[in-house]
């Protein structure tokens, strides 16, 4: 079947609009297209969003543009003292009743910006600039009274400025209305909050107060669907809206043949089975529903560090008010609008807001910060100033309708599938209908009645319509490509359990393809509980988990406080107060572990840091892999302290302090024997550091802090334990066909400690630096690239080079594990990216396909797994769903060629229709996964979906029951010993009660492709069990109880009993087709070798 969905081949990732537009013009055969399609993508729509997007983000770009240029025009006209020429030019363009307006500021700006640029303002500007001498302290202190005139309820709140006169403020990024205002800090006081402490939410004005007064920091989302609109979805079915037509039908028809009551059964019948369809179809889509609503408000929790009382703790985004005190850092979005505090080489990037790539500098001279903008690098605090709609970022989120994802490769597919088992159906179907019609036709002209037609002839075509139809509903197998939904459904919804948000469905999906997973180490692999373990200092090795007498004896007082200075000056970690009141050390965890480890030398971090004055901070990044800073004195003497990878400072140094404190040169013998003791911390798995400083006589430094010159202080060893039950996740991958590589920045002698300990490197395998595998030509990365296991040293770039050439040269699937800023363009390039939900910033996270919340290797290994449970369940499913179609629709078309009649009613059929189309997916869709899956190969998507196993099942199958629903149709009362006037009825009652049985014992047959037993973990399988239970009560109440409105008659229970095993004969059919060989498929693209098969799989 593969050649003919070619049309429904897509990419998981960002598949191209032209592939989405071939498969939908594909999709001729669909019944209900508002159900089939609703999660799929419009992609009218999405243009529309896109485009509507980018003109906003044009004008807020010209609006920024516009307030910078106003802004110097001002300036320039300060020197002229002609600034009251600016205000007249104002009032002059812009109408009276605008000024109001919630834009007045960028309209009036712009206004006089368009005014200015024409020559005949420019002359009237020259000529009456020197006539004007309005000074600018004085209009602005009038603007101020003018236009910041508070309402009473912002007043008797405490405040002093209301929502928006700071949010006008923010947005046209006015400065001299801020320096009105004496700055941040006068802001600050109006909105009543410390810049030390943060909001005290004990005192007035508390948090619901200013929630109120200033706006939540949430925008309007578009209402979720009821349940009765989904219920409104399933009854737009055309095959049930023409058996609603044919039940009325039947009503008005009825009653001029058959007379009241008896006239309405067949009508009333056939409406309770569409209702009772239509309301089991919308209880599952509903529940799809709320089960992604909860990954929606999952996706949307994203938490920011404020300080709040004077301690530091983390909120919600969603839960920030104006006048908090944020914290930001690398890789941060900027949660609310806000001005700069205070920062270190603040870098953000607007292209969310502005469309502009290039990142911007805040400082105290530019310090506005606008929601939506992301943080490249350095750090800093900001106080929120504007939340939700009242922000750029809110509106435009607000006014973008939200357009869902794009649908994944197994739901296009399936759609496929659909397709064409639909038209065949849908042709036997018709040919079933004209065999009854034909052959009716043919017995009233044999008995010369051709043209004499009574109602009850009529009826008797309705039915013939009616029966057609409902053989359509059960041929066309609509459930397909929903039932992926469903299955992606469940899983999102364990792997929440687990520790594990997916934030696109295709993650799910894809992973269970997955033949490499290139990982981190830190945090991952490793516990991220990093501490100090062992030091070298003066020539000498000290065990560093001794307490600070201990260590302290051990070091000179000189050499003591040179390394507190080294430690405690170039850092970015705090001690601050925690939420319980406690110290708490903020920072990176190999920030923590030092500073720790200075307080335990018995260091004062505090009289250390506000003895010295920072004057300028090189921060750690992935590309220089070192932090420097540059101190003064009290005195005004210069010192830059650095820390970093081992050997890159190691190469800095060029003296060396000794243990009473004097500065001596490395010598080549001396940097030899510091070598050999990084490389023996490395060995012990130790992650290396060493600390250096240098004494600057100038006392200034232009440009950048000095990289050379520096004298040596310690070389630090930091333990960070392996995870429990890392290395037989490894082993566990391994087993399953996955190869792990480590990609890391550590020193590689630790990385390749750490790997062996994990089980990751082999004797075989090949661990190499950054630097190295950087310089290989591609001729090179062919033969290096599969023998990689171990990536130490590395950068960004180099996770991005591996990651692309593993998928472009080798066709792997591949999984990629990041949590830095720089790590985006590797999570968007590989299969699937995986951020880190502790130790990640916001920037890895919105790159990223899935979130691994708790940073646990185990936890991608619980994805892979689910995964290939998604897709073996699918195949299941549709297996199942074939068998039944194949069964029903030929067994129909068979009867009515024959003995013209099918034995199956119309109410029967969609009885048959709910167990395949709905229950059966609840059953078969959501098995949970088990451990066996992880001792198979990857699933290999390139093979084609429905395997030759699964169509000798379909087929062998197909033919079994059908020859035996087919002989007892024919010979059913001879083989039974029924006689009497109700012998029909009780032969086609047991006919259907033994192709329900048959259905039953099919849905546990297809609990296994290939292996012979498929009771195996089926009571794991709750929903199968109940689902199989439901459905034989449900068949004994339809058979016993519910004759009338089924067309059915009470069984004896030796029939029963004789319905059942005929059904579970199934089961032993299923053994023998399980028997015959199938030719295995050595030659796949991928270099595996296909699942067993046949008995050797029991």
């Amino acid at each position: 079947m593969e050649k003919f969905l070619k049309d429904f081949e897509i990419q998981p990732k960002e598949p191209s609009d032209e592939a989405l537009r071939r498969w939908r013009s594909a999709a001729t055969i669909v019944k209900n297209r508002r159900r089939r399609f609703r999660m799929v993508t419009d992609l009218h729509r999405r243009a529309e969003v896109e485009a509507k997007k980018r003109q906003i983000q044009e004008k807020i770009r010209i609006a920024l543009y516009v307030n910078q240029a106003a802004l110097q025009f001002i300036d320039g006209m300060m020197n002229l003292k002609s600034i009251g020429l600016y205000i007249l030019l104002v009032n002059s363009v812009i109408p009276r009743e605008e000024m109001k307006s919630e834009y007045y500021v960028i309209r009036s700006l712009d206004h006089a910006l368009l005014h200015i640029l024409d020559w005949n303002w420019l002359f009237t500007l020259f000529v009456l600039s020197f006539g004007i001498s309005i000074s600018f302290v004085s209009c602005s202190a009038a603007g101020i009274r003018q236009s910041y005139d508070i309402s009473t309820e912002f007043r008797l709140a405490g405040f002093e400025i209301d929502a928006d006169k700071l949010s006008l403020m923010i947005e046209a990024q006015n400065r001299h209305d801020l320096e009105a205002f004496k700055g941040v800090e006068g802001i600050a006081r109006r909105l009543s909050v410390s810049l030390d402490k943060g909001i005290c939410t004990i005192e007035q004005p508390l948090l619901p107060v200013r929630q109120k007064l200033y706006g939540l920091n949430i925008w309007k989302e578009k209402p979720s669907k009821s349940f009765l609109l989904f219920a409104w979805e399933a009854l737009q079915d055309s095959t049930l809206i023409i058996l609603l037509v044919c039940a009325i039908i039947s009503v008005v028809l009825g009653a001029f043949a058959e007379g009241w009551p008896k006239c309405i059964y067949d009508g009333i019948s056939i409406t309770l089975s569409v209702f009772f369809v239509v309301m089991l179809t919308a209880s599952s889509d509903y529940q799809q529903l709320v089960q992604f609503q909860n990954l929606e408000q999952e996706k949307k929790k994203k938490y920011v560090l404020v300080s709040r009382d004077g301690q530091r703790q983390k909120v919600l985004v969603r839960d920030l008010v104006v006048g908090d005190v944020v914290h930001l850092y690398s890789g941060d979005q900027v949660p609310a609008d806000g001005i700069l505090i205070s920062g270190i080489n603040l870098l953000v990037d607007e292209s969310s807001l502005s469309g502009e790539s290039e990142p911007v500098k805040i400082s105290t001279e530019s310090p506005f910060l606008l929601s939506g903008m992301k943080v490249q690098d350095g750090s800093g605090r900001m106080l929120v100033t504007s939340v939700g709609v009242r922000t750029s970022w809110g509106r435009l989120m607000e006014t973008l309708d939200e357009i869902g994802e794009d649908e994944t490769p197994l739901q296009v597919m399936l759609n496929g599938v659909a397709t064409y088992i639909g038209k065949i159906g849908l042709f036997i179907s018709i040919l079933t209908f004209l065999a009854l019609t034909v052959r009716f036709l043919v017995e009233k002209a044999i008995q010369n009645q051709f043209l004499e037609w009574s109602s009850s002839d009529i009826l008797e075509l309705l039915n013939y319509v009616a029966v057609a139809v409902a053989l359509v509903i059960v041929a066309i197998p609509e459930g397909l490509p929903l039932a992926v939904t469903l299955s992606l459904a469940f899983a999102i919804q364990k792997l929440m359990n687990d520790r594990l948000l997916v934030r696109h469905l295709y993650a799910c999906e894809t992973m269970g393809s997955v033949t490499c997973i290139c990982t981190d180490k830190t945090g991952t692999l490793t516990t991220n509980n990093m501490v100090v373990e062992k030091m070298w200092i003066s020539d000498k090795v000290i065990f560093c988990m001794g307490t600070a007498d201990s260590l302290g004896s051990t070091i000179s007082l000189s050499v003591l406080d040179i390394l507190l200075q080294s430690i405690f000056q170039n850092t970015e970690a705090e001690v601050v107060r925690g939420k319980g009141g406690g110290k708490t050390i903020m920072g990176t965890p190999t920030e923590r572990a030092l500073l720790e480890f200075g307080l335990l030398l018995g260091g004062n971090f505090k009289a250390q840091r506000q003895q010295f004055r920072v004057l300028k901070i090189e921060p750690f990044n992935s590309f220089r892999k070192k932090m420097s800073v540059l101190v003064a004195y009290p005195d005004g003497e210069l010192r830059a302290f650095c820390k970093g990878a081992s050997e890159i400072v190691l190469e800095m140094c060029d003296k060396i302090i000794d243990s009473n404190g004097e500065f001596l040169p490395l010598s080549e013998e001396r940097r030899d024997t510091v070598m050999v003791v990084i490389n023996n911390f490395s060995g012990e798995a130790l992650r290396t550091l060493c600390l250096a400083f240098r004494n600057i006589e100038s006392t200034t430094v232009e440009g950048e802090i000095p990289n050379d010159g520096y004298t040596l202080v310690a070389v630090i060893g930091i333990k960070d334990p392996i995870r429990p039950g890392v290395k037989s996740a490894v082993q566990t991958c391994l087993a399953a066909g996955i190869t792990v590589r480590m990609v890391t920045g550590d020193n590689i002698h630790t990385a390749k400690a750490i790997a062996k300990e994990c089980g990751i490197l082999t004797n075989d395998g090949l661990a190499l630096e950054g630097p190295e595998f950087r310089s290989k030509s591609p001729a090179e990365m062919k033969v290096l690239v599969p023998k990689i296991q171990v990536l130490a040293r590395s950068t960004p770039i180099d996770k991005h080079i591996l990651v692309t050439c593993l998928r472009d040269e080798f066709r792997e699937k591949v999984a990629v594990t990041g949590d830095g800023t720089n790590d985006a363009p590797a999570l968007k390039k590989a299969d699937i990216g995986l951020s880190m939900g502790i130790a990640g910033t916001e920037v890895a996270r919105e790159n990223a396909d899935a979130i691994i919340l708790d940073d646990n290797f185990n936890t991608i290994v619980n994805l892979v797994k689910w995964g290939r449970a998604v897709y073996i369940n699918v195949q299941k499913f549709v297996q199942y769903q074939l068998t039944v179609s194949v069964v029903t629709v030929m067994f129909s078309f068979v009867s009515a060629c024959i003995s013209g009649s099918v034995p199956l009613t119309v109410v029967q059929l969609l009885w048959v229709n709910l167990i395949v189309d709905s229950l059966g997916a609840l059953a078969l869709a959501t098995e949970p996964p088990s451990d066996e899956l992880m001792k198979e190969l990857p699933v290999r998507q390139a093979e084609g979906f429905i395997t030759k196993s699964m169509w000798r099942n379909i087929f062998g199958q197909g033919i079994y029951q059908l020859a035996v629903l087919v002989f007892f149709n024919f010979d059913g009362k001879q083989v039974l010993g029924l006689s009497g006037s109700d012998a029909d009825d009780i032969l086609n009652t047991f006919i259907f009660n033994t192709f329900i049985f048959f259905e039953i014992f099919t849905e546990i047959n297809c609990r296994e492709v290939d292996r012979l037993n498929v009771f195996r973990g089926l009571f794991n399988s709750w929903k199968l069990l109940v689902v199989t239970a439901s459905v034989v009560v449900f068949q004994l109440i339809i058979v016993e109880f519910l004759g009338t409105f089924a067309n059915t008659v009470q069984l004896s229970w030796q029939l029963w009993l004789l319905s059942i095993f005929i059904g579970s004969t199934c089961m032993l059919a299923a053994v023998v087709l399980k028997w015959i060989p199938l030719k295995r498929d050595v030659s796949h693209r991928d270099g595996y070798e296909a699942l067993p098969c046949g008995p050797d799989s029991a």
